[in-house]
């Protein structure tokens, strides 16, 4: 799976797993900041995108300081998916 495949699905999940029920996917911009943005996610959310990561792809996330360097946009998970998994 390349990145620009890749992105989209992420963005489903992210509606899907924080129950973003006035969200549609496609609305999300690849380079749109998840949190302080126009989203208006919070740390409960950040908490549930590392569940994402870990249910979806085998990604643990155990430092706080790396799950912010991650969760920064949809090309960031993207890039991050990529890089640490081979079944992406």
């Amino acid at each position: 799976m390349d990145i620009e495949s890749l992105k989209p699905i992420i963005k489903g999940q992210i509606v899907q797993y924080l129950n973003l029920l006035d969200i549609n996917p496609q609305d999300i911009k690849d380079d749109e900041p998840l949190f302080g943005g126009d989203l208006g996610l919070d740390s409960i959310d950040s908490l549930e995108l590392v569940v994402l990561l870990e249910r979806e792809y085998g990604i643990k996330i155990t430092n706080p300081a790396e799950g912010r360097k991650i969760l920064v946009d949809v090309n960031h998970m993207a890039e991050y998916i990529l890089a640490n998994t081979k079944t992406a």
